[in-house]
């Protein structure tokens, strides 16, 4: 499969107006649709979901035809839980980052870019995925 799959860090920088991003995601998320297919999964439409009351609020600034629903394959769901074992091994305390695990492990696994801020991570232990991150 072709396309970008959308974290939910850029997508919280537009809908927030985030002064500091919102700049940067949004000339990237443009960049990434002229370019083919842009991708969410149920991880990242439920940390962008938490923003919003109802889910026809969230549908609406998530549209289908913007954003192509993907199913988290048990393949990248199995990944994730590698890389993060590998970050906990590592030293890492955070458990509030499996989240991105997932979401990066879904990129490697389907073979879609991954449009980020995280890129430090990502890079870390999804060496394979093509990031498009602020750091280029």
């Amino acid at each position: 499969m072709s396309g970008t799959l959308v974290d939910s860090n850029v997508l919280l920088d537009l809908l927030t107006a985030d002064p500091t991003w919102s700049a940067w995601s949004a000339a990237a998320l443009e960049r990434c649709a002229n370019e083919g297919t842009l991708c969410i999964n149920p991880i990242i439409y439920a940390e962008v979901s938490i923003g919003f009351t109802t889910i026809e609020e969230c549908e609406a600034a998530l549209p289908p035809e913007a954003f192509q629903r993907l199913p988290l394959p048990l393949e990248a769901a199995f990944l994730a839980g590698k890389a993060f074992l590998r970050y906990r091994q590592q030293g890492g305390k955070r458990m509030a980052t499996l989240p991105d695990f997932f979401i990066g492990a879904h990129a490697a696994v389907m073979r879609l870019q991954l449009l980020t801020r995280d890129a430090a991570r990502m890079r870390t232990y999804f060496p394979t995925v093509t990031l498009i991150t602020p750091e280029g």
